[in-house]
């Protein structure tokens, strides 16, 4: 099996999902799995533990995780003489599409991938592996090998199975809110973005069921990983440090613990954000004590409307005496994150933002007090708005470029009069690109396609300007079909479709219950983990 994974080796060692499936399928010993990393795919990639040729793996398993991913993918076919179109390939090999993007939105790669993995590798990923295995020794044509697994758990073949396909999860069969088997990384080295730091998942999913955020809806039920699991991990790979990943953080009640047990070991740790309503005064002492001096909090929405229509739940006070915690307590950077282009944003907003930005400022300056030697630098990290599918916010449009720019643009005036303050933005092109590949059905497949032929993103988008157009510029009908339906996920159309309406209404809905989703109901996530089987 050659597992394809998009980008260079630095990037793709730090990252965790194809990690997972290597770990999973090197335990099998009739599968040997070599990994590639395919860079910008202009040139047929060797493995990267044998130097073999990846045209010789009956088995090609791409890991894609962000829809910029598609392109890399397609060269690497063409330069390995592959033929990108599943149409066109009637034997070996078999392309295997999987991670976020194959349960988020597979039809854009309907056209070049034979089968999907939609959901989580650790159920039945092996057992298809070994079934491919037999089929290939057994001299099995591709097709009939296709037939046969069709209805398999966790496999849609696009124009064979059955359709919405259920995602795979892998639920506790004690304790449905616990991950039993986090991600960590299997690989690390000088070569990786985070070259001495092993990434272990902290959580999966996240309760608290912002609109906007894929991830709190498509890893649904959320999950926790038990604190004695990561010790073991930790232990076991004796990394010099470890980066904590997942949505929601300080949610996780052994956060504060966990810390306490790297830091008497003396290994290093860093976090990726924080909720403010988190930070406690605890929890930021601790931090500045092993010598964190970078803290990140999200604020997504410029006014407290917008926020209310994200439904994220943040008390602009509890915000502010984050910000002067972290000052007092001589945090060094600051950074802010925050998301332009929502369906109701308007210049009222921005107005909002500005004031609220001025507050942030004093209450920097609150928290240095009189002290003049340490200074808290604030950077304003400004994302567009994709509204993207399974969320609340997959009947939205989405903002236009030049709407992107501008608002981006009164950013930097506000920003600028402020001392110590810096922005930094997203390109509202390649959000635009993320929109077009993420919302659309199999005919955008057209747009990669134009991509590899045009030499780049940017001349393929101008000749795709009327498909884009119908696929972000428009608000869609209560009762369109998304092309994105063909996967089930468990959380009910009418669901997504009531906070949809409540978004606009400005209305905040509660998250999911610390108990678990057999004491909720509201989402449908309760009757689907009823007819899942436990492991």
């Amino acid at each position: 099996m050659a597992l394809l994974v998009p980008g260079d080796e630095g990037m793709g060692l730090s990252a965790l999902g194809w990690q997972v499936v290597h770990r999973l399928l090197s335990r099998e010993p009739e599968i040997a799995v070599e990994r590639f990393f395919l860079g910008k795919g202009f040139h047929a990639p060797t493995s990267a533990d044998s130097g073999k040729d990846v045209e010789l793996f009956p088995l090609m398993a791409a890991s894609v995780s962000f829809e910029e991913d598609f392109l890399p993918l397609l060269r690497t076919l063409a330069a390995a003489g592959v033929p990108p179109l599943r149409a066109e390939r009637p034997d070996y090999p078999l392309v295997l599409v999987g991670g976020p993007v194959a349960f988020l939105n597979p039809a854009p790669l309907a056209p070049l991938a034979d089968a999907f993995w939609v959901g989580e590798a650790e159920t039945g990923l092996a057992e298809f592996c070994l079934a491919m295995k037999r089929a290939v020794f057994d001299g099995v044509p591709k097709q009939q090998f296709l037939e046969s697994v069709k209805d398999m758990p966790g496999l849609y073949v696009p124009g064979l199975t059955r359709t919405p396909v259920r995602r795979v999860v892998r639920v506790d069969a004690a304790d449905s809110t616990l991950l039993s088997c986090p991600a960590s990384s299997g690989f690390t080295g000088p070569q990786a973005a985070f070259p001495d730091a092993m990434l272990i998942e902290i959580n999966r999913g996240c309760p608290h069921a912002c609109r906007f955020c894929a991830a709190g809806f498509v890893y649904r039920p959320p999950r926790h990983a038990r604190m004695q699991d990561l010790i073991s991990l930790v232990e076991e790979a004796m990394p010099p440090k470890v980066g904590l990943v997942g949505t929601a953080l300080t949610d996780w009640p052994d956060l504060l613990p966990f810390l306490r047990w790297l830091a008497e070991r003396k290994t290093k740790f860093s976090l990726s954000s924080l909720r403010a309503d988190g930070l406690t005064e605890e929890l930021l002492v601790f931090l500045r004590q092993v010598g964190i001096r970078t803290i990140t909090l999200a604020l997504e929405g410029a006014s407290e409307r917008l926020r209310r229509a994200a439904n994220k739940k943040l008390d602009p006070e509890v915000f502010l005496e984050a910000v002067e915690r972290c000052a007092r307590l001589g945090v060094n950077h600051l950074r802010v994150y925050l998301i332009i282009g929502w369906p109701w944003e308007g210049p009222e907003d921005y107005d909002e933002l500005e004031d609220f930005l001025g507050r942030i400022v004093a209450a920097r300056d609150r928290g240095h007090g009189a002290r003049t030697r340490e200074f808290m630098r604030i950077t304003v990290g400004a994302s567009s708005l994709v509204p993207k599918p399974f969320t609340p916010l997959q009947w939205a449009p989405m903002m236009g470029e030049a709407e992107l720019i501008a608002g981006q643009k009164r950013l930097g005036e506000m920003t600028k009069k402020l001392r110590g303050v810096a922005l930094n933005v997203d390109a509202p092109f390649q959000a635009r690109l993320q929109g077009v590949l993420s919302r659309g059905g199999e005919e955008a497949f057209r747009l990669v396609e134009l991509a590899a032929a045009e030499g780049g993103w940017k001349k393929a988008m101008r000749r795709f300007e009327a498909e884009t157009a119908n696929i972000l510029d428009r608000e869609r009908a209560a009762d369109e079909v998304f092309p994105w339906e063909v996967i089930d996920l468990g959380v009910t159309r009418a669901s997504l479709r009531r906070e949809y309406e409540r978004a606009g209404r400005f209305l905040h809905t509660p998250g999911c219950p610390s108990g678990g989703c057999a004491s909720c109901g509201l989402c449908g996530m309760d009757d689907w983990m009823a007819s899942t089987p436990a492991s």
